[in-house]
C-alpha cells in the first residue's frame, strides 16, 4: 500500500512538472470590480486564447494567466505580486493603481520581472528609477499636455483641479501645472478627494462649495469612475452645470461611456462637459476585434479603449518569450541571496526567486516593433509611446460622446485624424489649432467666460491716486467721497461694456499734499491690498513685469516744456523769414531769369531794345518786378513764354511762403532759453522739473543718465510756471496730456523738441488677471464708437493759451527748402538759350553761307570775322534781317 501511495506521489509531480515546463506564466493584477478591470480581464483572457491558438509561436509552450483582484486595496495588490513571485511568473500586467505601481516596482527591480501597466500612468514613474516598470499606454504627462493645450486654446487663464488624493493624481495634476505654465496659464485652486473607494458624497459636497467660491469657472477632473460620476451628479444639484461653468475631465469619463450605461440623471448632469480618449487609428485589426467584442463579454460591458492597450500588452510579452525561445533561452530562477535570511520564517520570503532572463524580456519589450488593436506599437528611448494622441470629445445628451477634434504631441489640435499630419511638418502655431464647435453646459455654443467675481460679499478694491494737481484726470468730491474725473469716466463707461456687473468701490490712495506715487499705487496691488488701479497710470516695462494692464486709454509720451517771452520789433524783421543764402540766391536767379528773357526778346520785341542804357534798365526792371506779378513788359517769343511762366510759379511759391514766415515771426513767441528737446537737455547742466509722483524721475535718472541733483520735483501746474519764470529750471520733463493741459492754463510757455517716449495710460489689475482682457476689449469698443473721444472733449477739450504754440519756434526758411524750384527753374532757361542759339545759327548760315565755307588759308581772319558778324546778327531786329535775306535770294534768281 505504501509502494502504491509513494508512486501515485511521484507520477503526480512528474505531470506537475511536465504541465509547468510546457507553461509560460504570466499574472494579472487589477481590482476587478472596476469599468476597466472588467474590460481588461476580457481583452487579457482572449488576447491569451489568440496566443495560444498559435502552437508555432511559443513552440508548443502555453501562455497561462492567473488573474488577481486587488480590489482597490494596495496591500492586496502587493499581497498578490508576491504570490506572482513565488510561481515562477514571467511577468506582471498592471497594476491598475500607480500607488501600488510605486511599490511592486521595488519588487520587481530586485526579481527582474518586468511589469507592464496601461492604467498606473503616472508621470513620476521614471524609467531610470523603475527600470522594469513599462507604461503600454500613453502616460497622464501627455494627457496633461492636451488638457493645458484645451485651457490655452479656448483662451482661459486660470482652472480648478478636482482630483483624487493618490500618486497618480496629485502627480498628474502637478504635470498639468507645468504644463499651464509655460502657457501662461495657472491652477487657481486644487480641490482634493478622498481615493475610491472612500469618497463619500458629504465630502465631495463641501469640497465643490469651496469650488463654487472661487473665480475660476474651468474646472479640470482627475478622478475615477465612481468618484468622478459622483461629482458630476452633485454638480448638477449644485447648479455648477449652467453656461457659466466649464468642465474638462480626462480619460476617465470617456472609458466609463464608452463602457457603460449611466443613469439618465447623471446623463444629464455631465451635459456640455470635455474628455479625452487616447487615439487609436482605424485598421482591420481593430475592426475584426471589435466584432468579437460581444461574443467575448456576453454582453456585459462594452469595449474601451483600455481594452485594447490591454490585448496588445499580452501580445507584446508573447512576442518578447518567443524572441528569447528563438534564440535558445530558457525560462530559469535562481535565488536572490539577499532573501536567504528569511528563510524558514512565516513569510516564507525566500521563495521568491530571480527571473534569470528578467534582462533579456526586457530588452525585448522595448524593442517591440508591431502594429496591434491600437495601432502602431514601439517605444521611444525614454520608454515613452510615440507620437501619443487623443481623441477630444464633447459629452452630449443620453451620456452620448461626439468628436470634435483630436491632439498629438506632433502638432496639437486639429479636427483632421494625426496619423495623416505626420506626413507633414510639424505646426503648433496659434493659427493652425482648431476644434469643431462645442456645445458647453447649458445646451449653449457661445463659449463660456470661465471665470467671475468670487463669491465672497467683497466688491473689487480699486486704487485710486489723490491728486492734488490736474484733478481734471482724477479727484475726489471733499465731503461726499466722490470719485469723478476723466480717467474715472472712461473707467465707469468700460464697465457698461462688460456683459457681467463688477461690484467695486474705489480707494483713494495718498495723503493728499503731493500727489502720490505711481509705482507705489501699482504695488499694493501685488500685496493683494488691491484688486486693481484706476486713474492716469503709465504702461511702462518695469510695471508689466509684474501687473497686466488694459489696452491703453490715452497715448501719452514725455515731452519738454520751455518758458519763452515775445519776440522785439526791429527794423529789419522783414529780412528774417528767409536766410541771407537764400536772399543772395533769389537776387541772382532774379538777374538770371531777366538776362535770359531779354536775350530771347531782344531780335523781335521792340520793348526789348534801345540804346545800351535803355536796355540795362530794362533788364533789372524786368528782372524785379516779377516778384510782385507779371511784368508790364510783353513777351513774344514762345522761348521767353516758358521761361517766365516757370519764374512766375517759382516767384508764386516763394512769396507765399515768405508771407506765412513773415506772419510767423511777427506773432509767435520765442524761446528764452537755448533748450531744444531732450537731447540739449542732456547735454547741459541745468535744472529739470519734473512731477512728483511722475515715472519721468526714473526715466531721467535711469534711461538718460541725468543726474539726481539737477532734478526738481514739482507739485502743481503753478509750480511749473514759478519755476520756469523765475529760471529755477531750464525746462520742465512730463506727460503730454498735463503738458496739454498746463499750456491751455498758462501763456508765455511751450513744448519744444519732439515726444522721446511713447507709452500710454491705462488700468492695472493683477498678473493673469481675465479682466484685464475684457476690459481692453471694452476699451477698443469706446474707441470704435466714438464714446472715448466724446469723454476726453468733456474734461481735456481746452483751447491753447493765445499765441501759444506747440510746435518748436519758427525758423528762417533756408535755400534746401526752395532747391528744387530753383533747380527747374534754372533747367528751363539752360535749355531755352541752347534752342535759341541753334536757331540762330542755323538762320546765320543761311543769311551769310559764304562765311560758313571759306577757304583754309583765311581760317583765323575768318573766325574773327564771323563772331563779329554773328553777334551783328543776334543784336539786329528780325524784321531786317529777313528783308536782307529776300533781298539777297531774288538777287540770286535775277542776276
Amino acid at each position: 500500500m505504501n509502494l502504491k501511495w509513494f508512486l501515485f506521489v511521484f507520477l503526480c509531480f512528474i505531470g506537475q512538472s511536465s504541465e509547468e515546463a510546457d507553461e509560460v506564466k504570466i499574472g494579472a493584477i487589477f481590482s476587478f470590480g472596476t469599468t476597466n478591470g472588467k474590460v481588461a480581464k476580457i481583452a487579457m483572457e482572449a488576447a491569451v486564447q489568440d496566443v495560444n491558438s498559435d502552437p508555432s509561436l511559443l513552440g508548443g509552450r502555453k501562455l497561462a494567466l492567473t488573474l488577481h483582484d486587488s480590489n482597490y486595496s494596495g496591500f492586496l495588490g502587493i499581497i498578490g505580486a508576491l504570490q506572482f513571485m513565488e510561481t515562477d511568473t514571467v511577468a506582471v500586467i498592471g497594476p491598475q493603481s500607480s500607488v501600488i505601481a510605486h511599490v511592486l516596482s521595488h519588487l520587481v527591480n530586485q526579481l527582474h520581472v518586468p511589469l507592464l501597466s496601461f492604467t498606473a500612468l503616472d508621470p513620476t514613474l521614471s524609467p531610470l528609477q523603475y527600470p522594469y516598470f513599462i507604461q503600454t499606454a500613453p502616460n497622464d504627462l501627455f494627457l496633461m499636455t492636451a488638457v493645458a493645450d484645451m485651457i490655452s486654446y479656448f483662451q482661459y487663464r486660470e482652472v480648478v483641479a478636482i482630483f483624487s488624493d493618490d500618486d497618480q493624481g496629485k502627480n498628474s495634476i502637478t504635470a498639468l501645472g507645468d504644463k499651464l505654465a509655460e502657457r501662461r496659464c495657472k491652477i487657481s485652486y486644487k480641490a482634493i478627494l478622498p481615493p475610491e473607494p472612500i469618497s463619500s458624497r458629504d465630502l465631495i459636497v463641501d469640497q465643490l462649495v469651496k469650488v463654487t467660491s472661487m473665480e475660476s469657472r474651468v474646472i479640470v477632473l482627475h478622478t475615477l469612475s465612481i468618484t468622478g460620476l459622483k461629482v458630476f451628479e452633485i454638480a448638477h444639484d449644485l447648479g455648477m452645470m449652467t453656461s457659466e461653468y466649464v468642465w474638462i475631465a480626462t480619460s476617465w469619463l470617456s472609458s466609463t461611456l464608452d463602457s457603460t450605461s449611466v443613469s439618465p440623471k447623471v446623463a444629464t448632469s455631465m451635459q456640455g462637459a470635455l474628455t479625452l480618449r487616447s487615439h487609436t487609428p482605424d485598421s482591420p485589426k481593430k475592426r475584426a476585434f471589435l466584432s468579437r467584442w460581444n461574443k467575448l463579454s456576453n454582453g456585459s460591458i462594452a469595449l474601451n479603449v483600455y481594452g485594447l492597450y490591454a490585448y496588445d500588452t499580452v501580445w507584446m510579452i508573447a512576442h518578447a518569450v518567443k524572441e528569447i525561445f528563438d534564440n535558445g533561452g530558457k525560462i530559469t530562477y535562481s535565488n536572490d541571496s539577499n532573501l536567504n535570511s528569511f528563510a524558514g520564517k512565516t513569510m516564507n520570503l525566500a521563495a521568491l526567486s530571480i527571473f534569470d532572463g528578467g534582462n533579456q524580456l526586457l530588452s525585448n519589450i522595448l524593442k517591440t516593433n508591431m502594429t496591434g488593436v491600437s495601432g502602431p506599437i514601439a517605444f521611444n528611448p525614454d520608454r515613452s509611446m510615440p507620437r501619443p494622441s487623443f481623441d477630444v470629445l464633447n459629452v452630449a445628451g443620453k451620456g452620448l460622446m461626439r468628436q470634435i477634434g483630436y491632439w498629438c504631441n506632433y502638432s496639437g489640435l486639429s479636427v483632421v485624424p494625426p496619423e495623416s499630419l505626420y506626413a507633414k511638418p510639424a505646426n503648433r502655431s496659434s493659427s493652425t489649432q482648431r476644434l469643431d464647435q462645442v456645445i458647453w453646459p447649458g445646451q449653449t455654443t457661445k463659449r463660456p467666460r470661465g471665470w467671475i467675481f468670487p463669491d465672497n460679499g467683497r466688491p473689487l478694491r480699486i486704487g485710486v491716486p489723490r491728486r492734488v494737481s490736474y484733478k481734471a484726470f482724477v479727484s475726489e468730491e471733499e465731503g461726499s467721497g466722490v470719485v469723478h474725473g476723466y480717467s474715472i469716466d472712461v473707467f465707469l463707461a468700460a464697465l457698461k461694456c462688460l456683459p457681467y456687473p463688477v461690484p467695486h468701490k474705489f480707494i483713494m490712495f495718498g495723503d493728499g499734499h503731493k500727489n502720490p506715487s505711481y509705482s507705489q499705487l501699482v504695488n499694493m496691488i501685488t500685496v493683494d491690498v488691491f484688486d486693481a488701479a484706476v486713474g492716469d497710470i503709465t504702461i511702462v516695462t518695469n510695471r508689466t513685469k509684474i501687473l497686466d494692464f488694459s489696452q491703453p486709454y490715452a497715448d501719452s509720451g514725455l515731452v519738454v516744456v520751455v518758458h519763452v517771452k515775445k519776440t522785439r520789433s526791429i527794423a529789419w524783421a522783414f529780412l528774417r523769414p528767409f536766410t541771407p543764402l537764400m536772399w543772395g540766391v533769389i537776387a541772382a536767379f532774379c538777374l538770371v531769369v531777366g538776362t535770359v528773357v531779354w536775350i530771347l526778346e531782344h531780335k523781335f520785341n521792340d520793348e526789348f531794345r534801345g540804346p545800351p542804357k535803355k536796355q540795362m534798365v530794362t533788364i533789372l526792371w524786368f528782372s524785379f518786378s516779377t516778384i510782385f506779378g507779371a511784368p508790364r513788359e510783353n513777351t513774344v517769343s514762345t522761348l521767353g513764354r516758358i521761361v517766365l511762366l516757370i519764374w512766375l510759379f517759382v516767384i508764386l511759391i516763394i512769396t507765399s511762403s515768405y508771407t506765412a514766415s513773415l506772419t510767423s515771426f511777427l506773432t509767435v513767441q520765442q524761446l528764452s532759453s537755448s533748450i531744444q528737446g531732450i537731447e540739449s537737455l542732456v547735454t547741459s547742466n541745468d535744472a529739470i522739473g519734473y512731477q512728483v509722483g511722475s515715472f519721468a524721475e526714473n526715466y531721467l535718472f535711469e534711461e538718460v543718465n541725468i543726474a539726481k541733483s539737477r532734478l526738481v520735483p514739482l507739485g502743481s501746474p503753478e509750480e511749473y510756471a514759478d519755476a520756469l519764470e523765475q529760471g529755477r529750471v531750464a525746462a520742465v520733463v512730463d506727460e503730454r496730456p498735463y503738458v496739454d493741459l498746463f499750456l491751455s492754463t498758462y501763456c508765455g510757455f511751450q513744448k519744444v523738441g519732439l515726444e522721446f517716449t511713447k507709452s500710454g495710460w491705462g488700468f492695472a489689475f493683477p498678473r493673469d488677471s481675465p479682466l484685464a482682457i475684457d476690459m481692453s476689449t471694452a476699451i477698443l469698443q469706446l474707441s470704435e464708437n466714438g464714446e472715448l473721444e466724446k469723454i476726453r472733449k468733456k474734461w481735456l477739450n481746452r483751447k491753447v493759451c493765445g499765441g501759444q504754440s506747440s510746435a518748436a519756434d519758427s525758423e528762417q526758411l533756408p535755400l534746401k527748402s526752395f532747391w528744387g524750384l530753383f533747380l527747374i527753374s534754372g533747367v528751363t532757361c539752360c535749355f531755352a538759350l541752347l534752342v535759341y542759339f541753334c536757331l540762330m545759327l542755323h538762320q546765320f548760315k543761311q543769311h551769310f553761307p559764304e562765311l560758313t565755307h571759306g577757304s583754309t588759308s583765311r581760317t583765323i581772319i575768318s573766325h574773327s570775322v564771323r563772331l563779329k558778324k554773328f553777334l551783328s546778327y543776334a543784336d539786329e531786329k528780325a524784321e531786317i534781317s529777313a528783308n536782307r535775306l529776300k533781298r539777297k535770294r531774288m538777287e540770286m534768281e535775277n542776276p
